[in-house]
């Protein structure tokens, strides 16, 4: 049987879960109708899983039942909604049918598009829900984007979503791929985003929420997720919203002094910056999907290795598929105005103007170009030793100013040179030059202990201490 024909219609999810009789709870709703609530409704037999059903649209009336917030479409606000209609439905039904039924809350909070179409349509959705009978409870919270140009059909994306989640937390929790892939089950990731997804509880204790949101943007739920130095999943328009941002891309396998003094460099040189003097600057390390690749799949033990090293020196990470830079930029646009800088190694920039990845664009490397640099971007490279004279006494350095690109894009480039959209970091330490992760990376795999004085010393003792990227513990003396 194909996987087409497996998929289940979203109201035979409702309907099954409603003939199933162990699951019994509450659906609260606010913000694009009641749509999760319909389809159980439409679906027959609701009376066997729904106690009860809300909406609080006025202010007063939602204030009054989960207390004052400070803003309505959160997380904080979501998970509020969860601990009051639960604490509510245990209070009310546990000595009746608490030994025989699974309790659980659903609750969602949005807002969808306004009738003048001038807002995104976005919102929390979250289930609280008991395994058993009688065991404390699991939260499955995701966010969501919806694309729907009109407000109709964001309702309509909204309730499917809204159903897919509650499906798969009873029937998907044991296998969290098969979960996120059932998000978009009878609705797609073209109409709708999911950009946050966070288990807890008994249950989930074996589970790393990383490890989830790497699931997301692999499968296309999302094209990027951002995690805190703690490991936290953060949601980005929180993070990013109207203030400058400098990123810098790389695989960090493992992060290098260079790494490390690239981005203070650059980050030094972007708060100069007329536009962002003052100005409270998002500082990001980036990593994509291809850098993830080993032998072709995606290794979560490496993965995780990457982000918490990063983690570890104080930095937040992006995780993206965005393969190409003005992709990128235009990610950083949906939440900010303010400016955007990239530092990136010189030699970059021979991709970024490498017209092959541009064949699927109508108007090729102009349009690419034109795309990354319409408002306020600034790539920040990072200077390299030309091949043969690192050990000279005044070493030849490969800058943005003297890079050579195709000779039918020089014109192009020195566009792009002069007005400044391409500049030089100016206050890079010298002696870092030279390193680079893939010659740390086969110094730790041949067991030479020279590789250590390339990464910060916090760097070195994770992975000495964890035996990561290979390192065996038998270092042989440098030379």
């Amino acid at each position: 049987m194909s996987e087409k024909k497996q998929l289940l219609t979203t109201n035979r999810k409702a309907l099954t879960i409603n003939l199933d009789g162990t699951h019994y709870g509450t659906i609260a709703e606010i913000g694009a109708g009641q749509e999760v609530a319909r389809i159980f409704f439409q679906a027959g037999s609701a009376s066997g899983s729904i106690a009860k059903t809300m909406s609080a649209y006025d202010m007063v009336f939602s204030d009054s039942i989960y207390g004052k917030a400070p803003r309505y479409v959160s997380r904080e606000r979501l998970l509020t909604m969860l601990h009051h209609e639960y604490s509510l439905l245990k209070e009310r039904l546990h000595a009746q049918r608490g030994a025989r039924t699974r309790f659980f809350v659903f609750a969602d909070t949005v807002v969808a598009r306004s009738a003048k179409g001038a807002n995104d349509g976005h919102g929390w959705l979250g289930v609280r829900f008991q395994n058993n009978p009688l065991e404390e409870p699991n939260d499955i919270v995701i966010h969501v984007r919806l694309w729907d140009k009109k407000n109709v059909l964001q309702q309509e994306a909204l309730g499917i979503v809204g159903v897919n989640l509650i499906y798969g937390a009873f029937h998907y929790r044991a296998d969290p791929e098969k979960f996120i892939l059932s998000l978009a089950d009878n609705v797609g990731a073209d109409r709708v985003e999911v950009d946050i997804l966070k288990f807890s509880g008994p249950a989930f204790k074996h589970l790393d929420n990383r490890l989830l949101s790497l699931q997301l943007v692999r499968h296309g739920l999302t094209n990027a997720v951002m995690l805190a130095p703690d490991g936290e999943v953060l949601q980005p328009s929180e993070v990013i919203f109207d203030r400058p941002v400098l990123v810098e891309r790389g695989s960090f396998r493992p992060v290098t002094h260079a790494n490390v003094d690239m981005l203070t460099s650059a980050t030094a040189q972007f708060r100069q910056e007329p536009t962002v003097k003052g100005k409270d600057v998002v500082v990001l390390m980036e990593l994509t999907i291809t850098d993830l690749l080993a032998d072709g799949k995606i290794d979560d033990e490496d993965f995780l290795a990457r982000v918490d090293l990063l983690g570890h020196i104080g930095y937040t990470v992006l995780i993206s598929n965005y393969t190409e830079f003005f992709r990128l930029v235009a990610y950083f646009r949906r939440y900010t105005k303010a400016m955007i800088g990239v530092a990136l190694w010189t030699d970059t920039m021979h991709e970024i103007f490498n017209e092959k990845y541009y064949d699927h664009l109508e108007g090729g490397i102009l349009e690419s170009m034109g795309r990354m640099f319409r408002h306020a971007v600034r790539l920040y490279c990072y200077p390299m030793l030309r091949d043969g004279s690192e050990h000279a006494a005044k070493p030849d350095l490969v800058t943005a100013e003297n890079l050579q690109v195709a000779d039918h894009l020089d014109h192009l480039y020195a566009h792009l040179l002069k007005n400044k959209n391409i500049v030089s970091i100016t206050g890079y330490d010298p002696q870092y030059l030279h390193l680079s992760a893939r010659d740390v990376l086969k110094r730790i795999k041949a067991g030479d202990n020279s590789w250590v004085s390339m990464v910060p010393p916090e760097i070195a003792d994770d992975i000495k201490k964890r035996h990561l990227f290979g390192y065996a513990g038998k270092a042989k003396p440098a030379p």
